[in-house]
């Protein structure tokens, strides 16, 4: 099993001046020392107009500024939406092929459709057409990359014939994922040869079924891209301490801080007469309860990465058993923990529990002193 990191750049009020360029700058260094420590992969997530919630609505430009200070980690660029009022196609592989080039071809590229009214209604997006736009654009992208002139007549978008530059370095192109909250979605991601993101956050159980249909599904699947991209990815929180019981509370308050961030955005059920849109979905199920999941004595939901190292081993193996090759982790939000904190819990992270997964065991101190080195 492998671990990456999931990005969102919540940003607390006040809003002082400084205050989201902490964040991002906390944030690039939380990336440079996972690299050093042995995480393979970052996601950066693209979102709009969340206040607190998620200020990361440039995630190309967050992850260029992670590609110039690490040499290795893979950068996950999205979950890209593919939703033409938001997004070009084109422009998602202009943007994706600029950062390959400049990572020296690291990236993955994830896709999905957004599910907040205050991102497609501020956009004044087509609700009922966005699962339409994101399968056409996923069958256009990787043909941008590979085919030196494109064309297009569709539904969803249309544009004359162009060279759409620059190319990506990887070849035949970047893998290609799709986030994954509602059930189906791992089908959709299957039948097209896309790597499945859940982004559940917990739940372990409620998946072992999903993640089986995925692997039977993708043997027989019409890939959208040049090749198949098999592989599943669960979405975790993640607070590593020796003291379990302080861990828990600071995950909790964690958890409290983005039911509360969240309470503020709109699904677009709650909107919007959608067919194509589940209720309640990945928000909902944080904010269904007002008092969850802050509530004092309340259990961490299952799967979620938080407790001393021996609690997050056995929050993995549960996730391995299901059937997940790698765990992707939010290690702060609404700033939460300090950095020293984070950066704490990563270092215990890959001494205390990496070597249980990985057969090439994290040499803390050697990755320390070579982050000590390059900054």
């Amino acid at each position: 099993m492998k671990f990456g990191l999931l990005m969102e750049n919540s940003v607390p009020r006040p809003w002082t001046q400084f205050a989201e360029r902490d964040v991002f700058r906390n944030s690039i260094e939380q990336v440079q020392v996972a690299e050093g420590l042995g995480f393979e992969r970052v996601w950066a997530v693209e979102h709009h107009f969340l206040e607190e919630y998620s200020h990361s609505s440039c995630p190309e430009m967050f992850l260029t500024a992670c590609a110039m200070v690490t040499s290795k980690i893979r950068l996950g660029f999205g979950i890209a939406t593919c939703v033409p009022e938001m997004n070009h196609p084109a422009r998602i592989a202009e943007r994706a092929a600029t950062l390959d080039l400049l990572s020296n071809g690291r990236v993955d590229v994830g896709t999905g459709r957004s599910s907040t009214w205050n991102e497609l209604g501020g956009f004044r997006a087509n609700i009922d057409n966005t699962k339409k736009s994101w399968d056409e654009y996923i069958h256009a992208i990787p043909r941008m990359w590979t085919q030196e002139r494109f064309a297009h007549e569709g539904s969803s978008f249309s544009m004359p014939e162009r060279c759409v530059l620059p190319k990506p370095l990887q070849k035949p192109h970047p893998p290609l994922w799709v986030a994954v909250t509602s059930p189906g979605t791992e089908i959709d991601a299957a039948e097209r040869g896309l790597g499945c993101l859940t982004l559940a956050f917990g739940n372990v159980g409620g998946f072992v079924d999903r993640f089986a249909a995925y692997r039977k599904r993708i043997k027989t699947c019409e890939p959208a891209g040049a090749f198949v991209n098999e592989q599943v990815a669960a979405a975790s929180w993640l607070f590593c301490h020796p003291d379990a019981d302080m861990a828990i509370e600071k995950g909790r308050r964690m958890l409290t801080g983005f039911g509360s961030a969240s309470s503020q955005i709109m699904e677009v059920k709650q909107a919007y007469p959608a067919s194509n849109y589940l209720e309640p979905g990945l928000l909902g199920m944080f904010r269904a309860d007002p008092d969850s999941p802050g509530m004092k004595g309340k259990k961490i939901p299952d799967g979620l990465c938080v407790g001393d190292p021996a609690m997050i081993i056995e929050a993995l193996k549960r996730w391995e058993n299901a059937g997940a090759d790698s765990v992707v982790f939010l290690i702060n939000y609404m700033e939460v923990l300090t950095q020293p904190e984070v950066l704490d819990s990563l270092r215990l992270f890959a001494k205390e529990v990496m070597p249980h997964f990985d057969k090439n065991k994290t040499d803390v101190k050697v990755a320390e002193e070579q982050y000590r080195v390059r900054n």
